[in-house]
């Protein structure tokens, strides 16, 4: 998926594991928490990218890496996220344009209910999804349990 955003200076492509660095100086550079010695290490992100290799979306300009999200499902519901812009580029459409790339990945792969996890407090993020259509729904305790710290 290669697609010009109209007017806007950037593009979005699925990203390749040559893109893991950009992607996770990205993710950093957003304010999103990254492990690289964990979850976000560079073999299971390449784990990832082959077995789901549309999964990861990236907006660049030129060589710049300038944004991304990762759109998953489980089998029923689609999943948006890491949603993350790079400081200087926000405010010019690329997270609605990354949103809407992931919901047509997502469609494309049959699923008819999206969904997106936004931290509390992060009014953003919360904006981005409300002005696409998304409604909050019913309040949920998320739980969680990991293997390790970095996990």
């Amino acid at each position: 998926m290669t697609a010009a955003a109209p007017g806007q200076g950037f593009q979005i492509r699925t990203a390749t594991v040559a893109d893991i660095d950009a992607l996770l100086a990205t993710w950093q550079a957003a304010g999103l928490e990254c492990k690289p010695h964990g979850r976000d290490r560079r073999d299971r992100l390449e784990q990832q990218l082959r077995a789901a290799p549309r999964s990861f979306l990236l907006a660049s300009d030129g060589d710049l890496v300038v944004g991304a999200v990762l759109a998953t499902h489980d089998g029923r519901k689609g999943w948006i996220n890491r949603l993350a812009v790079i400081p200087a580029y926000r405010r010019r459409g690329v997270a609605q344009q990354l949103v809407r790339s992931a919901e047509i990945e997502l469609e494309r792969q049959g699923l008819e209910i999206i969904c997106a996890l936004v931290e509390e407090g992060n009014a953003p993020s919360c904006g981005v999804f409300e002005s696409l259509g998304y409604a909050a729904d019913v309040p949920v305790h998320y739980y969680r349990k990991r293997a390790h710290p970095d996990a």
